[in-house]
């Protein structure tokens, strides 16, 4: 059986590894093209197209889909059916079309819950107990298609965005092979998405990361671990030469009560009064450095209890 993959980050790495120890036949790999990326703004190829090349694939990094050339290209593959994981990148239903057995997107929440870019933090955003990967059945709309396979995953009370994206990952990589070995049997079942429940993960701006420390100390801790490692919870604080941005990556609940975005404690802890209690900032990050722990942030940010961030 003829397969295209498409994605672009790990998540989508470890999809393709799948395919491969499965000894599926992937006769095209479809990825973002490089991209600037560091300090020296070095072209950077994405972690799919890294596998890809290293396996010996064959690479293909079109802009999108809207010439010709490329649908024409997609076309030659004569593909059987195409597997997508955050790929990035909007397909025609042209396209879509194309395919014998169609197009299939691994989705990492219980759809329909949190359709869209960021279920990962959202998930955890929201409080949610339990999340999973999806395996359904592309169509014209966002993440509407037919649920095919599923498989849960708990959300830990101490999970990140990073922690739960990588066991996410992994159930995916094992869901994507039985669904293959179903495939190939003609044996795969599809199952229409439910018409309640249907909730949006949209893109995290800039802005919506910023921390609202008048919010409990519950929301505040998994809206840090949610963003965590990216975008990035922040605050700003004035370490004497005007307000800095100090992104938060890890925290947990802690006591104390004041006045929110106040500092409560500052002896080798870093204490900071919400709405309703408190969170400990235990990992931060200010801007241009690498991130610190709270210890070593306070020796040499000049943080005081009663100072507001």
């Amino acid at each position: 059986m003829r397969l295209v993959f498409m994605g672009t980050p790990v998540f989508a790495a470890r999809a393709l590894e799948a395919l491969i120890e499965a000894n599926a036949e992937v006769v095209a790999v479809y990825t973002r093209p490089p991209q600037p990326a560091g300090r020296g703004k070095k072209e950077t190829r994405s972690p799919v197209h890294e596998l890809a090349s290293a396996k010996g694939l064959n690479v293909l990094t079109p802009k999108g889909f809207k010439t010709e050339a490329a649908r024409a290209e997609f076309a030659r593959l004569k593909a059987d059916a195409a597997i997508v994981a955050a790929y990035g990148v909007i397909l025609p239903q042209a396209v879509l079309d194309m395919p014998r057995l169609g197009f299939f997107n691994i989705h990492a929440s219980l759809l329909p819950r949190w359709r869209g870019a960021a279920p990962i933090q959202r998930a955890i955003m929201a409080g949610d107990s339990e999340t999973g990967v999806q395996i359904m059945k592309m169509e014209a709309g966002l993440d509407t298609g037919p649920v095919a396979m599923t498989r849960k995953v708990v959300i830990r009370d101490d999970d990140t965005a990073a922690s739960l994206h990588d066991r996410l990952a992994a159930a995916g990589a094992v869901l994507l092979k039985d669904f293959i070995a179903a495939l190939e049997k003609d044996d795969v079942r599809l199952t229409p998405q439910a018409a309640d429940g249907v909730t949006y993960a949209a893109k995290i701006s800039p802005a919506e990361a910023r921390i609202d420390w008048t919010q409990p100390a519950a929301t505040v801790d998994r809206h840090i671990r949610g963003l965590s490692p990216f975008p990035g919870a922040w605050f700003e604080a004035d370490a004497g030469k005007g307000p800095e941005r100090v992104k938060a990556l890890l925290s947990r609940l802690a006591r104390g009560a004041g006045a929110p975005g106040t500092i409560l404690d500052t002896e080798d802890r870093l204490i900071i009064a919400c709405g309703e209690g408190a969170v400990e900032l235990l990992t931060v990050q200010r801007a241009g450095k690498s991130a610190q722990g709270a210890p070593e942030f306070l020796r040499g940010f000049p943080a005081r209890p009663g100072a507001r961030v």
